[in-house]
């Protein structure tokens, strides 16, 4: 006897998975993402030096515009703590080369 097997369903067709890193390079609006992320995570490391250790583990780098650099704090107490240092953070990040770096501090909710 010569049984016939069932007519196989047509496999779908997968695309190959694109790496994220080629990904962020071949968008626009992701490269730039990546460029503000970057510019961030950059003003953050110039200024590192000048926050105390304690304040410093609190302090993450937020959102970059044309404008303003924000910093993310854990709570109200480390918020006022960084508006103190301001004055000198901002003149660290202009010997840096961002002239327009006006500093906001965000308290982050949990």
């Amino acid at each position: 006897m010569n049984a016939k097997s069932p007519p196989s369903k047509p496999q779908p067709i997968v695309p190959d998975s694109l790496p994220i890193a080629d990904a962020l390079q071949r968008s626009a609006p992701l490269t730039h993402l990546r460029q503000r992320l970057q510019d961030s995570n950059a003003r953050l490391a110039a200024i590192r030096d000048l926050l105390p250790a304690a304040l410093a583990l609190q302090v993450k780098a937020g959102p970059v515009d044309e404008e303003s650099w924000s910093l993310l704090v854990a709570n109200a107490s480390s918020a006022a703590k960084l508006r103190q240092l301001l004055p000198r953070l901002e003149v660290r990040l202009r010997e840096r080369g961002w002239q327009s770096s006006s500093i906001r501090i965000r308290v982050q909710s949990s």
